[in-house]
């Protein structure tokens, strides 16, 4: 039988096709955690009477597994990142079904911990498997597909709960219990529909931390460091200042998601169009601008319109977002083949050191002005897009920024 004759066809062909798979998982992946943060600030406020102070508690709770997510090299030692990303999923899943049951502070404590631990091990397996599976030439094109599959799972769960919520008002409990028992089930068929997927390298098995990646691991850091602070603050500045109720959000939550479902793809086309250094400067120069927005917005600068603009701003922030797929095709450019699932998982820890303090910090910062935080924000975003500038016109090993070209290639 010759090799075309032999090989998968049809719905067999998508089965084997890793672009799919890693679609298919990141899909799963955001409905899940879509359906938690469309309800969260809400549930937050109303169920469990959060304040500003309560709610960077949580949510500083909610980065520790991403801070702790260079462990997840250790179990690389004896589980496949295939692997890791199921097991991730089950308990992502897990973690939202429980979540209702328990509105209080204690109670939401203990089942976000249980949520981020599937979400952020699932996000360290799943970056690692996109840079070893992925081509080079294609890597921004795929990952922009990656990314409109994850906006599409966030607009139907967004655009679900808006509906069902409107029609039925069926309660937390039940939302938060549908939504984790689906993503456990869909993690168990792709589990058993989908081969197993191995990267040509083999990764190296032990921490690494290269100095020639040190802009990688910079830009990874403050983006850690600015996103935590709209994903903290943003979503509950329209909650507790502009009174968006869970019909409004879910539905704020709808038109982002589904703008990203057609500009994710249009994006990653153009990450491969201009380049990461002019991609990386382009996002921090929007979050720039959403951020003083932000602050202008929280002190009534917009008067009677401020609910609107501080709802268009969120929506600028979510699309635009999809960019910072541009800081990992910039690593894998520059990367030894072998570093790519160890540093994975070290980067992810530093994307989130800045995260586990920032909630709390800032929290106390937002009872006294919100708009400090968002001011801080745009600082943050500044000194990104400063960096941004050393990134390389033509990223490569040997040429991993512009004030130190023409080093000798690393080994492949």
């Amino acid at each position: 039988m010759t090799e075309t004759a032999s090989a998968p066809r049809g719905y067999a062909a998508l089965l084997h096709s890793p672009a799919v798979f890693l679609m298919t998982l990141a899909f799963i992946n955001w409905l899940g955690f879509a359906s938690w943060g469309a309800l969260l600030n809400n549930f937050a406020k109303e169920a469990a009477g959060f304040s500003g102070a309560d709610i960077g508690i949580l949510q500083s709770v909610r980065e520790i597994p991403g801070f702790l997510a260079f462990t997840a090299i250790i179990l690389f030692w004896f589980m496949r990142e295939q692997v890791l990303a199921y097991v991730s999923l089950l308990t992502l899943g897990i973690g939202i079904a429980l979540t209702g049951f328990h509105p209080t502070l204690g109670g939401l404590l203990l089942t976000t911990t249980i949520m981020s631990l599937g979400f952020h091990y699932y996000e360290t397996a799943q970056q690692s498997l996109q840079l070893q599976l992925l081509p080079k030439a294609q890597a921004p094109r795929l990952l922009g597909r990656i990314a409109g599959a994850s906006a599409t799972a966030q607009l139907i769960a967004f655009g679900t709960i808006a509906l069902v919520w409107k029609v039925f008002q069926p309660g937390y409990t039940i939302v938060f219990l549908v939504a984790g028992s689906l993503v456990v089930v869909l993690s168990v068929l792709a589990f058993l529909a989908f081969p197993r997927f191995q990267g040509s390298v083999p990764q190296n098995k032990g921490f690494v931390l290269r100095q020639r990646y040190w802009l990688y691991y910079a830009l990874t850091f403050m983006s850690g460091a600015r996103r935590q602070i709209f994903m903290a603050f943003g979503g509950f500045l329209l909650v507790e200042r502009f009174g968006y109720d869970v019909s409004a959000t879910a539905m704020l939550l709808l038109a982002t998601y589904g703008i990203n479902t057609f500009m994710g793809p249009l994006l990653g086309n153009l990450v491969g169009k201009i380049g990461e250094r002019a991609t990386i400067q382009i996002e921090n120069v929007s979050l720039i601008a959403v951020f003083v927005g932000y602050a202008l917005a929280s002190h009534g600068h917009f008067a009677s319109w401020g609910v609107y603009v501080a709802g268009a701003l969120f929506i600028v922030d979510g699309v635009f977002f999809t960019l910072t797929l541009a800081q990992r095709t910039y690593f894998q450019k520059i990367a030894d083949p072998a570093d790519i699932a160890p540093t994975s998982a070290v980067a992810f820890t530093i994307n989130h050191i800045a995260a586990v303090a920032l909630p709390v910090t800032f929290g106390l910062i937002w009872l006294r002005d919100p708009a400090v935080v968002f001011y801080i924000g745009s600082a943050v975003a500044t000194v990104s897009l400063g960096l941004a500038f050393l990134v390389p016109r033509h990223p490569a090993p040997g040429a991993e920024t512009v004030i130190a070209p023409g080093l000798p290639a690393a080994a492949e």
